[in-house]
């Protein structure tokens, strides 16, 4: 940072800043390092007296004669004369220029703002996106490593497979349950159930020595392979239609069942 303030003033761009030489770009960058650098800053100001010592000792002054031969035309035509003084404010000219300077540099300092809010506002919409492609990459990544998984599942030489199909009351019904004994996984591919009342579901069911366990209700609209509970000693696979909320299997409700290889399971 040093060796670049050092060659800022080794350079003449400060001195035809003050004698307004410099282009617009020119004059961005000395108003900053004004801004940025108090020895800048103060180089200026040396520049802008030394400006004004020039331009004093450069002033070319008029004889003394002639000074008094203008105010004696003046007294003949009794017009008051105004004695001047002294004025030690910058030349008319300098401080026209330092106005304009300082609206150019306001302008294009609102507009670097401007241009700076606007790239972080587009900078924080390729975060989100960015964001949201690695949430659905990860997502993907979970649907991918599942779907691989049930693959590797199906081709189990363990892996047993059952198709149930619907009786009477439900003829279009078909779901195939795979079922693998030793690495202790099953999962049911829903191929067809037929629609049924909003108030009832279809309820699976593994019946066991004296008692059924639910292992969850089948959704019509999902046909998909999906996971289900494991059940150790399981004797057979039931499918039902029951009331929403129900609890408890109901045989008689039942629209598909299917026998498990009870000498596999054990």
């Amino acid at each position: 940072m040093e060796n670049k303030l050092h060659t800022f003033l080794q350079s003449d761009m400060l001195e035809r800043y003050v004698l307004g030489n410099t282009s617009a770009l020119e004059n961005l960058k000395v108003e900053s390092y004004i801004e940025m650098y108090p020895e800048v800053e103060l180089a200026f100001e040396e520049m802008q007296i030394n400006l004004e010592i020039l331009a004093k000792s450069n002033a070319v002054v008029a004889p003394k004669h002639v000074l008094e031969n203008v105010k004696k035309v003046i007294e003949v035509d009794n017009t008051p004369v105004i004695t001047l003084t002294n004025d030690r404010r910058r030349t008319p000219w300098y401080s026209i220029a330092a106005s304009i300077t300082a609206l150019l540099f306001a302008g294009a300092s609102f507009l670097m703002h401007q241009k700076n809010l606007d790239l972080q506002h587009e900078n924080q919409v390729v975060v989100d996106e960015v964001f949201d492609l690695r949430s659905d990459i990860d997502a993907n990544n979970k649907k991918l490593d599942e779907v691989m998984r049930q693959f590797k599942d199906l081709n189990n030489p363990e892996t047993e497979k059952y198709v149930m199909r619907g009786n009477s009351r439900a003829k279009n019904l078909k779901t195939v349950a795979y079922i693998n004994p030793v690495d202790k996984t099953s999962m049911i591919d829903v191929v067809t159930l037929p629609q049924i009342n909003d108030n009832e579901d279809y309820h699976l069911w593994a019946e066991m020595e004296d008692h059924f366990v639910s292992l969850g209700i089948l959704n019509p609209a999902e046909k998909k392979m999906q996971s289900m509970p494991y059940m150790e000693n399981a004797l057979g696979l039931s499918i039902t239609i029951e009331p929403k909320g129900t609890k408890n299997s109901n045989s008689d409700n039942a629209v598909a069942e299917i026998e498990l290889n009870n000498n596999k399971n054990n």
